[in-house]
């Protein structure tokens, strides 16, 4: 009998940018709070594509539309070398005007309790919140980001790598 097929972790990641700031999900994570990208695992039969603009909204609130495909990425957790995700990150636009963009979007299902200028949704479990944060606030923060991955697509995205959407077909 054969080995079973190995297979990567197919995920997505969006990267939006007002203002000079980047969404960014806070989230829980085994290593504790972390910030990530909207990002997410592609479910089965749907395109990469609606896989980015589904994972924005469930962790989000906010409804977004990708522009381009800034990169595709490959990274194994050193804690865990056996698994691996391969990333496809999208920039993207807002398609709606709310949440405003800029505002932090709290989870509701932790707190109730908003802040002046926070909203309040009902975001995916284990997201605490979406924020927006400059890029020197994300490069203070980076012993917290959920990968390296983080850092790497707004870096590529801020170099201007565009990619058309055209470059990934789906086929249903």
């Amino acid at each position: 009998m054969s080995d079973p097929i190995w297979k990567p972790n197919t995920t997505v990641a969006v990267v939006l940018e007002h203002a000079g700031r980047y969404l960014l999900v806070e989230e829980e994570t085994d290593d504790g709070l972390r910030f990530n990208q909207p990002a997410g695992h592609l479910d089965h039969g749907e395109s990469l594509l609606h896989a980015a603009v589904r994972e924005a909204r469930e962790e989000t609130s906010y409804a977004v539309q990708p522009t381009a495909l800034v990169g595709i990425y490959q990274w194994s957790p050193p804690s865990k070398p056996q698994l691996s995700y391969l990333r496809f990150a999208y920039a993207a636009t807002l398609t709606a005007p709310l949440p405003v963009a800029g505002m932090t979007v709290q989870n509701l299902a932790w707190s109730t309790e908003l802040a002046d200028g926070v909203v309040g949704a009902q975001l995916d479990a284990g997201i605490v919140r979406a924020v927006w944060l400059s890029y020197a606030e994300l490069l203070a923060c980076q012993e917290r980001h959920r990968s390296p991955l983080v850092l790497q697509c707004i870096d590529d995205y801020r170099a201007g790598r565009r990619y058309p959407l055209e470059l990934i077909r789906h086929y249903d």
